[in-house]
């Protein structure tokens, strides 16, 4: 399993995903779960893959094969670089996926094994505003709406209450990318199967350009100082509540 994140606030998007594949007691792999599908001026778009590796492959396998196939004149159009709306890009991928679980979800139940892909789609396309998509297994999907700041796949459990908390739509986009790595913190000290480098991508909203993107590995100074000072900051913060006083009275009552 692994950990993908998208998040949307008035500035642009944050995308970020570890790059752990397999976490077992004698094997540890690694491989980008981010994908970029660009065209400077017109469009940025963003695929993070969370699921069995060999699934998330070939979908993004068979979608790069969509940018340069020739279709009949009358085939709808299925390459991302050519889908009029984020919407329709949405359906592409959902079509793709499905093509791939019915030539390989057969076999995976023979051996036990379930069909299990996720992704998130996000980005611009020129005339659209920001927007995000939910990828189910089965190829359908929802759009994230302007109220909901974030969309997860994979091990989202650890981080998501920190986003829950602190993220809204008016965030600056810098913020926001502080708040999606003390996500991942969150994730990485939690379970084995997220691990780094995180790939972290901030896109301003209207640049149709590709964003910044940084690979964090456990060795980033920025992040080694947030982890830290983040760390320190929750443990000042819990010394400073104060204890349940009735649990103190009825261990003194016990007492006498």
């Amino acid at each position: 399993m692994s950990y993908g994140l998208a998040i949307k606030v008035e500035e642009g998007l944050i995308f970020a995903a570890d790059s752990r594949t397999n976490a077992g007691l004698d094997e540890v792999s690694a491989a980008r779960k981010v994908h970029v599908f660009e065209r400077p001026g017109e469009r940025c778009l963003y695929l993070i893959a969370s699921g069995n590796l060999s699934l998330c492959q070939a979908v993004v396998q068979r979608l790069n094969a969509e940018l340069t196939a020739k279709r009949p004149a009358k085939a709808p159009e299925r390459s991302l670089l050519k889908a009029e709306t984020l919407y329709a890009g949405a359906e592409i991928v959902g079509q793709i996926l499905r093509e791939v679980e019915r030539g390989e979800a057969p076999a995976l139940a023979r051996h036990n094994v379930t069909f299990d892909v996720s992704f998130i789609l996000g980005g611009q396309i020129k005339g659209e505003r920001t927007r995000l998509f939910l990828i189910y297994p089965p190829g359908n999907f929802i759009e994230v709406a302007d109220e909901t700041p974030h969309v997860q796949i994979g091990e989202r459990k650890y981080g998501k209450p920190i986003l829950d908390a602190l993220l809204t739509s008016r965030t600056p986009l810098s913020t926001a990318a502080k708040c999606a790595l003390l996500s991942f913190d969150a994730a990485l000290r939690s379970n084995v199967g997220v691990g780094m480098p995180i790939d972290l991508i901030a896109y301003p909203k209207d640049s149709l350009v590709a964003g910044t993107t940084r690979k964090i590995g456990a060795d980033d100074p920025y992040f080694r100082t947030l982890r830290s000072r983040w760390g320190e900051a929750l443990t000042r913060a819990f010394q400073d509540l104060p204890d349940p006083e009735w649990i103190v009275y009825r261990l003194k009552s016990k007492a006498r």
